[in-house]
């Protein structure tokens, strides 16, 4: 029997995002059976990661690279590496409470529900500007001895009220402050995994080893200089130390490795293609549905380039759609605002899901009487 039938665990259609609580992506077969090698042997996990963080960091074009469990737990280690400098009588003060106060520093326009792990890493959130405009001086009047780090949040969808990258480094450099950027999900462009670092000047950066990379849900990955990756690797488990939570296994670490390795060498262009031609099929099937704005979107939610469909409600019944879709078999997933609007998007789908997903859409919205 199937495992999710075993358990009474329904499968869902995924038109929404390569979110963690629907599993993150799904792996190729190569990843599952680097997976399923790794896990009959006996190893070093110091000398693992070692090696494994140096083929990861000639694949993304860095200096070097550490595997993690999430990029959340990224964040973390990335902190403690900076707190601490892989200085082990800091780490061990860090685990006493007696370490000197660290404050971070975010933009305003950067808060996500992710940043509570600036505070796991013992660290307090200092925010400057404000949800529509940061000034240069804003940020480093912010700057004081006990600022260990800056966190910069990427992607498109949060450029407008922010500082860019590049100056923020600027400011950062002027005053010996690390930067790390949070770009879990900001794949594509490939470019990208070496973009922030040796472009864009940043110390570290971080991304999501469960979503574009099609690698183990369980996986994250911090890139950029050597220094703090040893860093970070000094904090980091196997070591016996306040990171030791944030333990990758073997197998994990396989199938990252794997997972990296086919993404840089994959066809990137003919893939957007085949989201398109999907998506421009949606837009033409839902278009002649009355009353609805059905439109192509060239952005996703994480401001990724990568297109989806945008249906507008005349009214406020996103939610009610939603719940309508949650109850026909199967159920596709999508994204939405609260209010007045879905998205459907085309990367997370597998073979020929791409008729069921709009057939289940239409039967959703004729509920509510919308019909051609």
């Amino acid at each position: 029997m199937d495992f999710y039938d075993s358990l009474g665990v329904t499968k869902r259609i995924n038109a929404a995002a390569y979110y963690t609580a629907l599993g993150g992506s799904i792996m190729s077969p190569e990843v599952i059976a680097a997976m399923n090698d790794a896990s009959k042997s006996f190893i070093s996990m110091h000398e693992l990661q070692l090696k494994a963080g140096k083929k990861i960091a000639k694949l993304t074009k860095n200096e070097g690279a550490f595997i993690t469990t999430g990029a959340a737990s990224a964040i973390v280690l990335s902190l403690l590496a900076f707190r601490t400098k892989g200085d082990i009588n800091e780490i061990q003060r860090i685990i006493d409470g007696t370490a000197r106060p660290s404050e971070v520093i975010i933009q305003t326009g950067h808060r996500i529900p992710y940043d509570p792990a600036i505070r796991l890493a013992g660290s307090t959130i200092v925010t400057v500007g404000n949800a529509v405009q940061t000034f240069e001086y804003e940020l480093e009047s912010a700057i004081n001895p006990n600022t260990t780090a800056i966190f910069y949040v990427a992607g498109a969808h949060l450029a407008t009220p922010a500082l860019s990258l590049e100056t923020v480094v600027r400011i950062a450099r002027k005053h010996k402050v690390p930067v790390v950027v949070d770009a879990a999900a900001q794949l594509p462009p490939l470019s990208n995994l070496w973009h922030f670092t040796k472009e864009c000047g940043a110390d570290l950066v971080i991304f999501s080893g469960g979503k574009t990379f099609k690698g183990p849900q369980s996986t994250g990955l911090i890139l950029g200089k050597s220094i703090w990756i040893e860093a970070v690797r000094v904090n980091g488990s196997p070591f016996q130390r306040l990171a030791r939570a944030f333990k990758v296994g073997k197998e994990e670490i396989a199938g990252i490795v794997t997972a990296v390795e086919r993404y840089v060498n994959h066809d990137h262009a003919a893939e957007f293609k085949s989201w398109e031609k999907v998506i421009d099929a949606w837009v033409a099937e839902l278009s002649p549905i009355r009353n609805l704005k059905v439109v192509r979107e060239e952005l996703n939610e994480a401001g990724q380039p990568i297109p989806r469909v945008a249906i507008h409600f005349p009214k406020d019944i996103a939610l009610e759609v939603i719940a309508t879709l949650q109850k026909l078999d199967p159920i596709v997933e999508v994204v939405h605002n609260f209010r007045d609007t879905i998205w459907l998007s085309a990367d997370g789908l597998q073979k020929g899901e791409e008729k069921i997903v709009v057939a289940q859409v239409k039967k959703a919205l004729a509920k509510f009487n919308f019909k051609s």
